[in-house]
């Protein structure tokens, strides 16, 4: 059983910065990309950041702004957010390629979410 755990998210006020977290546990082969997304409400769930290997991909509102980095021996996956702006609430779901031990072909696994609300 594969699980994505997230952590980090919270309230807070404009200009301000949280980092989130995601770990991945159980009987995992291989990750070939780990990354974040979220959706707002009555918004599509949308890319924020995604890394493979040594390329990364942030979607134009995170440019600049956010940070993704990936610890491959501990199976994590960080994002620092800095200059939080109010429509950056939603909630970021942690999103993983992960080959199984059971197989041998990657499947798309997701956390929980984590709610990230940026108000004064």
């Amino acid at each position: 059983q594969v699980q994505l755990v997230e952590s980090g998210g919270g309230l807070v006020q404009p200009g301000g910065s949280l980092r989130l977290s995601c770990q991945a546990s159980g009987s995992i082969r291989s990750i070939s990309a780990m990354g974040w997304y979220r959706q707002a409400p009555g918004k599509e769930r949308e890319l924020v950041a995604r890394i493979r290997g040594d390329t990364i991909n942030y979607s134009n509102s995170a440019r600049g702004r956010f940070t993704i980095s990936r610890d491959n021996a501990k199976n994590t996956v960080l994002l620092q957010m800095n200059s939080l702006e109010p429509e950056d609430t939603a909630v970021y779901y942690c999103n993983a390629d992960i080959v199984p031990s059971s197989g041998w072909h990657p499947a798309a696994y997701w956390g929980q979410g984590t709610q990230v609300t940026v108000s004064s």
